[in-house]
């Protein structure tokens, strides 16, 4: 037995009903569409005495394809915002993650057409939604929305937000995976900075610790599309792939093994052994979009760090040259390149043609980079211990003459 109850004024759930019953049966004439609409509105009444949501949320979003093509931005934004607010209703996470599961299932299903409304929908059943793990699913829709609508400009803005949000979610490992990526191909999409971009598809290799063969090789792709990234990126100089077991197995993985070779290049070499593999895999660098006059200008800026972390502090111009394959009139312009690039710090002595390096970047900053900077800090400690003693030395020293010299005046 249908039970209505009566209401002053209609609850906007069952307006929602009405509403999108109407669009729904408009073509099927006055009487047909009278009764359809009756029909469905009794069972959103008894949805609603019942408090069986999921049932209402169901009945509101039976028509949705037809509403985001026959109805008005404003009017949408209402009536989905009746629709998400229904969750607010449901005191258990799980079901209030199925009707995220709902809506969000209806929301995504075109996202070519109105993109950033459907996104703002999201973000909104977003904020209403208070169990960490479907605020996580929701999001994850959000990016894919974003991505496959082309409205990635609507969402990148929130990645400033995303350690905070780890935190909440509190997500595994799969779970990170498949966020970090998503990510970096939004960035990609949009064009970021490459270095963004890089950044969390950095992340993503990061989560490929202890795993079996079978799981490691599904890192493979993006380990390569890494690699090829900070080879492309001009402004990229540093990085620890090496490091990861995730690009480490392409070392001998006969698909990938060069590329693996190039990022030891370019990590860990100089010039002529860049232009060694080229000479000998051309066609895998076009292949791959990488273009060879950018290769030895970034291989040239990364040979001139490697000068300044093994010459001891001091550069001759001639080494400069010939290390660079540069004429004598270009040793200041490619200096000048990697000061700018805040590569090294250091002044160019003209008299003596040679460069004085004060610092310079480490390509690779690992266990080797962090013992010898263990190495130097504990120097730098014992330097002010012994600038400490001196002064302490000097000040018991000065106490002590002083009444002395008191005597000596009387």
């Amino acid at each position: 037995m249908t039970t209505v109850v009566p209401t002053s004024e209609e609850d906007p759930a069952l307006a929602v009903v009405r509403f999108t019953s109407e669009l729904a049966w408009a073509d099927a004439g006055p009487e047909a569409a009278e009764e359809q609409v009756n029909r469905l509105c009794l069972e959103a009444q008894e949805s609603m005495v019942m408090e069986r949501w999921l049932d209402l949320v169901n009945l509101m979003l039976t028509s949705a394809d037809l509403m985001f093509s026959k109805v008005s931005d404003k009017d949408l934004e209402c009536i989905f915002t009746v629709i998400c607010n229904v969750v607010s209703k449901l005191e258990s996470p799980d079901e209030a993650h199925e009707m995220a599961k709902l809506i969000c299932g209806k929301v995504t299903q075109q996202p070519n057409e109105k993109p950033a409304l459907r996104l703002k929908i999201l973000f909104n059943l977003y904020n209403l939604l208070e169990n960490p793990y479907s605020r996580f699913f929701v999001y994850m829709k959000a990016l894919n929305l974003a991505l496959n609508g082309k409205v990635t400009e609507q969402i990148i803005p929130s990645f400033k937000k995303i350690d905070s949000f780890l935190k909440e979610w509190n997500i595994d490992i799969k779970d990170k995976r498949e966020l970090f990526l998503g990510i970096a191909n939004v960035l990609k999409e949009n064009r970021s900075s490459s270095k963004d971009s890089f950044k969390f598809l950095t992340k993503y290799l990061a989560t490929f610790s202890d795993e079996d063969a079978s799981i490691m090789g599904e890192a493979k792709e993006e380990a390569v599309r890494t690699i090829i990234e900070f080879v492309k990126a001009p402004d990229l100089f540093q990085c620890d792939l090496l490091d990861m077991p995730a690009v480490g197995q392409l070392e001998m993985d006969a698909k990938y093994a060069l590329v693996y070779q190039l990022l030891k290049i370019f990590l860990t070499q100089r010039l002529d052994a860049y232009l060694e593999f080229q000479a000998a895999n051309s066609n895998l660098l076009k292949s791959y979009g990488l273009v060879h006059e950018d290769c030895i200008s970034k291989m040239r800026l990364m040979s001139l760090v490697d000068l300044g972390s093994n010459e001891l502090g001091q550069i001759p111009y001639d080494l400069i040259r010939d290390t660079l394959r540069i004429s004598d009139d270009e040793v200041e312009t490619w200096v000048v390149k990697a000061i700018t690039a805040k590569l090294i710090d250091g002044k160019m002595d003209q008299m003596n043609q040679v460069v004085i390096v004060s610092r310079c970047t480490e390509r690779v900053f690992g266990q080797q980079q962090w013992l010898t900077l263990r190495t130097k800090l504990a120097t730098w400690k014992g330097n002010i211990a012994n600038v400490i003693s001196t002064i302490q030395a000097n000040k018991t020293t000065e106490e002590g003459s002083q009444p002395a010299q008191g005597l000596m005046i009387r």
